[in-house]
């Protein structure tokens, strides 16, 4: 890694730093980490969300390059929600949380940086892709078994409730309204947008800090093992999977083949916790495992870089 990328990543340390240090200090009160991720969860990320869906060009979009770091991406997700629905989790909603911690990256603070450094215009354009469609395909997937976990009583209303909760949801119903949007071609107005702008802004920040207040609150005490090997599933399994659809299966080469292979090797991204904490669940388990990914890239981020540049040798 460059001394660039590591003051990047050291930057990140420092903001989750200091909501750690604020959540220690108690400087925003008891519950400050479930308050802002609420927030985050219920007002930035939907405007952001809304603002990408409905500006994305879906005509220009590289979908060889989607379809090799997707395809065997959402096929690890229901690989890893039968795999924890088959061991009796809990809580219905654990399956998905630990799903959606092996397949979602953090494509925004450290995968924007990483593809400007090494690849250059031309790769930040092909990781600006596959980061504009992660919310779509994966938090979307993530909702959806979410939802169908939480579902009891006859199959119909279930079926009922399922599709309610699924649509009618922070991250589902923007996601929609902006594909919408998209489609009627229409621009955003300049006042909306700049309202949206703002708002979109606030995510990377606000969910950094709840990292660090929800590291405060529950420490990592019972929780370092399963943090772990989630993050080593996240930053070796991830990429294995990719690599092989994207080299063998798709016929990728250079460019598009090292961006889709070093988005799945990225850590764990932030609204993962989010997620969890959305439906309560595993809070300390992912924020662990977060943390440990995050520290660990350095070393396997730049053993995947190694391969894929010995490849294009």
């Amino acid at each position: 890694m460059s001394a660039g990328l590591l003051l990047k990543l050291l930057a990140v340390f420092a903001v989750i730093g200091v909501g750690w240090l604020s959540g220690r200090l108690r400087v925003l009160g008891p519950g400050a980490a479930t308050t802002l991720g609420a927030a985050a969860f219920g007002v930035f990320t939907p405007a952001l969300l809304f603002r990408t869906t409905a500006h994305v060009d879906l005509a220009k979009l590289p979908w060889a390059t989607i379809v090799a770091y997707y395809g065997p991406t959402v096929v690890l997700m229901f690989a890893a929600y039968a795999w924890q629905r088959l061991r009796h989790p809990p809580r219905p909603e654990v399956p998905a949380v630990r799903a959606l911690s092996l397949s979602f990256s953090n494509t925004v603070q450290l995968g924007i940086p990483v593809a400007t450094a090494l690849f250059g215009p031309a790769g930040l354009t092909l990781h600006l892709a596959l980061a504009s469609l992660q919310a779509l395909v994966l938090l979307t997937t993530g909702t959806m078994l979410a939802e169908v976990g939480r579902s009891t009583g006859r199959w119909v209303g279930a079926a009922l409730v399922t599709l309610r909760r699924a649509f009618i949801h922070p991250v589902v119903l923007p996601i929609l309204l902006g594909l919408a949007f998209n489609a009627s071609g229409l621009p955003i107005p300049g006042p909306v947008d700049d309202v949206l702008v703002t708002l979109g802004q606030a995510v990377v920040p606000v969910s950094l800090v709840t990292i660090g207040l929800t590291l405060a609150q529950y420490g990592v005490a019972g929780t370092a093992g399963r943090a772990v090997t989630t993050a080593l599933g996240k930053l070796v399994v991830q990429p294995a999977a990719v690599f092989p659809v994207a080299y063998w299966l798709l016929g990728l080469r250079g460019l598009p083949l090292t961006v889709a292979v070093m988005c799945a090797a990225l850590p764990i991204g932030a609204n993962v916790l989010l997620f969890a904490q959305r439906y309560e669940v595993l809070e300390a388990e992912v924020t662990g495992a977060i943390v440990t990914s995050t520290v660990a890239y350095l070393v396997t981020g730049t053993l995947w870089l190694l391969l894929l540049t010995h490849l294009a040798a």
